[in-house]
């Protein structure tokens, strides 16, 4: 046996398999590199794995097999750049999508959801909802099932989004308020039972749907990029927060932190249903908002919309105005207290807050930094949430994590 030693580089002259099995642990990691739009060539990929050449294509290669991405090995080198030019690398766009639901006070939605947070397709919405959850996760889950037949696309799993506090580790849904349905639902069991009846493969999850928003942003939208990330919304009713921290959402020890709706803004307000008076939930809400400008609610589209027609269409109504700005106030309070607590590097709002923030920003942004100390030195960024249907990407986010964690353990056997 010679002594000397071997003069090729690590990496090379190993067969690709070989240089695969050194790499398999970073297959999860290039992922989501790959969904979150963070290493758009190789060679990015490469860099932040901090793997050789040769080991970043063959776990690339190994996940275009499995059907997850595209390499593009034949790129265009930029204008006035030197050297080879790097793989390029995207989601596949036919490849496997996970099934989202979304259930909110005003009805439900489902949809297909492929990597990268890509809507492929959605379900005529519903405008009415069941008392009986087992009802409406039924026919929302049929409607999923409706759309995988049509498109023909694998399913790697379902998640689903609700406008209540989901308690772990039993999956209940503990304040479904604005849905009538009992406190406590089995929301995720129903749900699972649902998938399996509709011979929907992959497992089911169920979280709350501003907790979903946030990380759907996080990884998609406003709020990418962020390390501590704040997100509140007010959807169809009520008020709801969540907290991304170090890339991971914060739910607490059981499922129930970020219960922003019932910090108290305006101690001689409305009373509230969790039993206390002038909360963020009854405050900062499209009925609030309604109500506060003198306008009686009615039955011809949801409260969301009707709040946001009235902004859009009758904001230089005086009432209006002066609605808006009572509403701005009460959201930047509530903010202000967060933000001396949590001291966040990023805010983004959803929902009607999205809605006030576009009416007015100037004015959130100082009674968020004359009201809270963190707010007022270091001028925390308030940013709009810019994906559509944040919740139903989210949900379907829930469904993709097993892959992102282990793209050949999820896959590689199906």
């Amino acid at each position: 046996m010679s002594g000397k030693a071997d003069p090729r580089p690590a990496g090379e002259g190993t067969t690709p398999r070989a240089r695969l099995d050194r790499g398999r642990g970073a297959l999860g990691p290039a992922l989501e590199l790959v969904h979150t739009g963070r290493a758009p060539t190789r060679a990015v990929l490469t860099a932040e794995l901090g793997v050789t050449r040769a080991t970043a294509g063959a776990v690339a290669a190994e996940l275009e097999a499995l059907g997850l991405i595209r390499v593009d090995a034949r790129p265009s080198a930029p204008s006035g750049s030197q050297g080879r030019p790097s793989h390029r690398l995207n989601v596949a766009e036919d490849g496997p999508v996970a099934l989202a639901a979304q259930v909110h006070a005003d009805g439900f939605r489902a949809a297909l959801v492929g990597l990268g947070g890509r809507i492929v397709a959605t379900a005529p919405g519903c405008e009415t909802v069941d008392e009986d959850p087992a009802k409406v996760l039924g026919s929302v889950v049929e409607a999923g099932a409706r759309l995988l037949r049509e498109t023909g696309r694998r399913c790697v799993g379902a998640g689903l989004a609700v406008p209540s506090a989901v308690a772990e580790p039993e999956g209940l849904a503990l304040n479904p308020l604005h849905l009538a349905w009992p406190v406590g639902a089995p929301v995720r069991e129903i749900f699972t039972e649902c998938v399996r009846a509709a011979g929907i493969p992959g497992p089911a999850f169920a979280g709350n749907d501003v907790n979903l928003a946030a990380l759907a942003e996080h990884r998609h939208g406003a709020g990418r990029g962020a390390r501590d990330l704040l997100c509140v919304a007010t959807g169809h009713r009520g008020v709801g927060g969540a907290l991304v921290l170090d890339g991971r959402l914060h739910t607490g020890s059981a499922g129930l932190a970020l219960e922003v709706g019932h910090l108290t803004v305006n101690p001689e307000g409305r009373p509230c249903h969790c039993g206390g008076r002038g909360c963020l939930d009854v405050e900062a809400d499209p009925l609030a908002l309604l109500v506060t400008a003198g306008r009686e609610p009615g039955p011809e589209m949801s409260l969301l919309q009707q709040a946001k027609e009235l902004i859009r269409d009758e904001y230089d109504d005086p009432a209006v105005r002066t609605a808006v700005r009572t509403l701005i106030d009460r959201l930047g309070l509530g903010l202000a207290g967060l933000v001396n607590i949590l001291n966040p590097d990023r805010i983004i709002l959803g929902g009607l807050h999205r809605t006030l923030l576009d009416a007015d920003p100037g004015r959130l942004r100082a009674v968020v930094a004359d009201r809270s100390l963190w707010g007022r030195s270091g001028g925390v960024p308030i940013l709009a949430c810019s994906l559509d249907h944040n919740s139903l990407v989210g949900a379907a986010e829930l469904a993709w994590q097993p892959v992102l964690d282990d793209p050949l353990g999820a896959l590689g056997a199906r």
